[in-house]
């Protein structure tokens, strides 16, 4: 078990409010926790609200979780890069472009949400696979320091943040 009491020195504040979200104490616990409350909550989602947006502009459910997706796989990429002591400063990407593009309208949520279960697996296995030094490594990434531990947090809290809202606004 890793404490989620991090080090200032291991993130940007920007990211202080999603590392305060992650409701476990240990990486993975929360990362397969919120793989089953996830999974729970989309696949429970009443058709009509699918492809459902509160505003012009804004995300729908679909998008929010292929967000999510997207957002887990460059942040474990990061992670990755991190642990092995890969020393190149990582670029940041532009969330709202992705979402343009990720074509989630023309998926069906079921689609959406097994890939969000390979996803979710696949950072559970990385995780797994980091000893305490790979954990405590700090990088670079969007022109700010990040360990590979603020990381699993954030993927975390990230993800409760997004959930909250669909909750919030969508239902």
């Amino acid at each position: 078990m890793i404490s989620n009491t991090l080090n200032n020195n291991e993130y940007d504040m920007y990211y202080k409010w999603y590392i305060d979200n992650a409701t476990s104490i240990d990486i993975i616990e929360g990362l397969e926790q919120n793989l089953d409350s996830v999974v729970l909550f989309y696949s429970g989602l009443a058709q009509d609200k699918h492809n459902y947006a509160y505003a012009e502009g804004k995300w729908t459910p679909k998008d929010v979780l292929l967000h999510i997706i997207d957002t887990e796989r460059v942040f474990a990429y990061r992670a990755l890069r991190i642990a092995r002591e890969d020393k190149t400063p990582l670029a940041g990407y532009e969330q709202d472009d992705y979402a343009i593009t990720a074509n989630a309208s023309k998926r069906s949520l079921v689609n959406i949400i097994d890939e969000y279960k390979a996803v979710r697996q696949a950072s559970i296995a990385l995780y797994r696979s980091f000893d305490s030094a790979a954990l405590e490594q700090v990088g670079e990434a969007s022109g700010c320091p990040i360990s590979v531990r603020a990381i699993g947090y954030i993927l975390t809290g990230h993800e409760n943040h997004h959930t909250q809202i669909v909750k919030d606004r969508y239902l």
